[in-house]
């Protein structure tokens, strides 16, 4: 197999492996329900279930722009440095680091803004 049939390839494996992984949720999400409803509890408290449960994290998308802000200087400074040096090892080492860097950064950030808000 060339590169070419196998760039075509990837983005078709990426559209089903999104897809497997949505249908799983909202399967299991179907499932979840089917048995609350086999127990016997009431409609009020399914729905107080659920809501209870769909309580999204206010912070996500502080945490997610944090990540993606280190994630792309990682990208900028890995590129810079491996056109400066001729080595091929800083894209990776710098992405890595610094997405790790944004995870930590952004966990204790939104530790801290939970226990403020």
């Amino acid at each position: 197999m060339g590169p070419a049939i196998v760039g075509v390839f990837i983005p078709i494996i990426i559209t089903v492996t999104i897809g497997l992984v949505l249908i799983t949720l909202a399967y299991f999400k179907s499932r979840e329900r089917q048995m609350l409803i086999e127990r016997g509890l009431p409609p009020e408290e399914i729905k107080q279930f659920f809501a209870n449960k769909d309580k999204a994290n206010p912070f996500l998308l502080t945490k997610i722009g944090i990540i993606a802000i280190f994630f792309g200087i990682g990208i900028g400074l890995g590129m810079y440095l491996q056109e400066l040096t001729n080595q091929e090892f800083w894209l990776v080492l710098f992405l890595f680091t610094l997405t790790g860097l944004g995870f930590i950064i952004a966990n204790l950030l939104g530790r801290k803004l939970e226990k403020t808000y």
